[in-house]
């Protein structure tokens, strides 16, 4: 099966791209930059991407900008139905229909596209990851208090958000959501704030 991955360089990306190899698949990453194994696109204005599906049976969708995800899925998914992609596994975050954030809007649109699309798809949706709680933290590394909101967070770890996708890119689709995906606790923000410290 030949496989493309988009976000491949990122947080979730490079796991999975060497989790991916490790269970035999050859990943081919899309990115803006050429490197080992790179089909060069842009998401965003959708150059190269029909290239870089060429041959391409099966999709694995993890880049976000956190600006126009919607138009980069779009994007993605005309080139993947054009292609004739047998199925695109999407990774979403859980809580996306009843969090009023604008990032979270951005990816239940994406959700939608992709449920419209006619591709037969998988929509995973995970909790946030331990390096984005981490990372909530470090920006404020100089201040002399952490702040913290009164909010419970059940952060999980990227190796197992991968392990996941391994099996659902091997997998049939399931044409709609698969069961979410979470931490093993749900602690308060100011707990992990804590463990951080």
């Amino acid at each position: 099966m030949t496989l493309l991955i988009t976000g491949g360089t990122g947080t979730l990306g490079r796991p999975t791209v060497t989790a991916l190899r490790a269970a035999g698949h050859a990943p081919r990453i899309l990115s803006r930059r050429a490197g080992a194994s790179h089909a060069i696109g842009d998401l965003q204005s959708g150059a190269g991407v029909a290239a870089a599906l060429d041959g391409v049976g099966t999709v694995l969708h993890l880049a976000t900008n956190r600006r126009s995800d919607a138009r980069a899925t779009q994007n993605l998914v005309d080139a993947a139905r054009s292609a004739g992609v047998q199925h695109l596994v999407y990774l979403s975050i859980v809580g996306v229909d009843a969090v009023p954030l604008g990032y979270y809007r951005s990816k239940l649109a994406c959700e939608q596209l992709i449920a419209a699309s006619g591709v037969p798809h998988t929509i995973l949706r995970a909790t946030q990851f331990h390096d984005f709680v981490a990372g909530a933290f470090r920006a404020q590394r100089r201040l002399p208090r952490v702040i913290t909101l009164d909010v419970p967070f059940q952060p999980i770890d990227t190796g197992a958000v991968a392990a996941r996708l391994v099996e659902l890119v091997a997998a049939a689709p399931a044409d709609g959501r698969v069961g979410d995906l979470g931490g093993p606790e749900v602690l308060p923000m100011r707990a992990l704030a804590q463990q951080w410290l």
